[in-house]
């Protein structure tokens, strides 16, 4: 699960950092301090569902505006995938709506 959290993450933050012709953001930058695959591994095995939520909310609404917002069509997507995520209540529920919303990031890059 930590693997698909970092990857929300950073396809969230490509998503509001990366520019044309710009270097991409990896796994290692400045950027992704705070959601890398080791942060939340710690929050799973802590069992901080709540925090892991949080965390990646921020991502996600720097996501959103850097899609025009949620007036936008991709920007209300987002908002629904994100809040499929943001209701889940135990970490079962939590691996579905995650990919989901991974995928969809992954795509509109």
């Amino acid at each position: 699960m930590e693997l698909t959290l970092e990857a929300v993450a950073l396809f969230a933050l490509k998503l509001a950092h990366e520019t044309d012709g710009g270097s991409p953001v990896l796994r290692d930058d400045l950027v992704m301090d705070g959601y890398e695959r080791e942060v939340f591994g710690l929050l799973v095995r802590q069992g901080n569902l709540a925090r892991i939520q949080l965390k990646l909310s921020e991502c996600v609404a720097q996501a959103l505006n850097a899609l025009g917002g949620a007036d936008t069509v991709l920007g209300r997507e987002l908002q629904k995938l994100a809040a499929d995520v943001h209701d889940a209540s135990h970490f079962d529920e939590l691996s579905a709506p995650l990919t989901v919303l991974k995928d969809y990031l992954k795509d509109i890059q």
